[in-house]
């Protein structure tokens, strides 16, 4: 049996969902986590509930050098796991993006994850040990239609990750990927304000689809089929941050399991026909 080990973390986008469901299931198992966030009511509240918590926010650079800083000294120098969390998603059509949203939706979810994990990785080096552990997504490696934004970054993310696990070999620094499907969370919620903000959806060609996703988005509950709590992708963290062999890939939920599946079995045309249908052609 492993000995357990505490170790101190760093987790990002833990107002809600995934982040802060991880950030109390690896404290409850006796890791130090400092908790960050982008909005300070949200630091408040994670003090108030016992966390060190600090700002990130993602899209500034001067937010990011600050909040890994006060996290070090949080953590009294040492950083043993950085857990890249907080990330949004953008629907729409990829003819509907501006070159304004799309660089929005990679800011966020590659631009200020690079820039974190680059800093984390020298300490890391220095320690002789790291584990970057990066929340991807199903969409990571199987495109969806009208989700080509959040796309995009998961893509990117997925080969940036791949590169920097190679790069890192022999340094005592592992990097997996966690890959969710549909996840209980305020994914959805946020989806619309960007959409809102970043699609002309009353103007486009693609309005009756949008009408359809509108509709999804506003529903409370699930939003699709085999939906899980955010307990199931915790489940994986734990093992990346506690196995002495974690692994590269983490996949949550059914989607992505038989995704991964049929990707590898079927040629691209049949592919691309499931990958429309489980979109309901545009309507999900």
């Amino acid at each position: 049996m492993t000995k357990f080990v505490a170790r101190h973390v760093l987790i990002t986008g833990c107002s809600s969902g995934i982040g802060l469901c991880t950030a109390r299931g690896l404290r409850h198992r006796g890791h130090r986590v400092v908790a960050s966030v982008r909005r300070n009511e949200d630091i408040a509240a994670l003090r108030e509930e016992g966390f060190e918590a600090v700002r990130i926010d993602l899209d500034d650079s001067d937010s990011i050098r600050q909040g890994f800083d006060e996290a070090l000294r949080c953590l009294d120098g040492r950083l043993d796991v950085l857990f890249n969390n907080g990330a949004w998603g953008l629907p729409g059509a990829v003819e509907d993006l501006t070159r304004a949203a799309l660089l929005a939706q990679l800011q966020t979810n590659v631009l200020g994850w690079l820039e974190l994990t680059n800093l984390a990785i020298p300490i890391m080096r220095r320690q002789g040990f790291g584990r970057i552990i990066q929340n991807s997504s199903v969409l990571g490696f199987a495109a969806l239609p009208y989700r080509g934004a959040y796309v995009a970054s998961k893509f990117a993310l997925e080969g940036l990750s791949d590169t920097l696990r190679l790069e890192l070999k022999g340094s005592g620094v592992s990097v997996s990927l966690i890959e969710p499907g549909p996840i209980e969370s305020r994914f959805r919620a946020n989806a619309l304000t960007a959409f809102e903000r970043w699609i002309d959806h009353e103007n486009s060609l693609h309005a009756p689809q949008y009408r359809n996703q509108l509709e999804r988005m506003k529903k409370p509950g699930p939003a699709a089929p085999f939906t899980l709590p955010p307990e199931a992708v915790l489940r994986k963290v734990i093992h990346a941050v506690e196995s002495r062999h974690p692994r590269t890939r983490y996949p949550v939920t059914l989607p992505t399991h038989a995704f991964a599946v049929l990707k590898r079995i079927l040629p691209i045309s049949a592919m691309d026909w499931v990958l429309r249908k489980a979109s309901g052609d545009g309507k999900r």
